[in-house]
């Protein structure tokens, strides 16, 4: 029984290789999908931060503006001397 031919080693060495870069491959496309995935989180909590912003925005905005009406409405009064 002879050992394997010089032909039959270059043959599992490339099978070997494409067998290696099917499988790295493979896990970068995993990694992808989980980025991909990190990215829709990170976009859905930014919309929520934003639609709570708005809100904020939208409270804060309603606080000052009557605040602002009773002021220019107001009647300007004068202080009465002591007697």
């Amino acid at each position: 029984m002879t050992g394997l031919g010089l032909e039959e080693v270059i043959l599992a060495v490339i099978i070997g290789t494409l067998a290696a870069i099917v499988y790295s491959l493979r896990v970068l496309i995993m990694l992808e999908r989980r980025v991909a995935s990190m990215e829709q989180n990170i976009q859905r909590m930014t919309s929520r931060i934003l639609r709570e912003e708005k809100v904020i925005e939208k409270m804060i905005s309603r606080k000052r503006s009557p605040s602002r009406k009773k002021a220019s409405t107001r009647k300007k009064t004068t202080k009465r001397k002591k007697r």
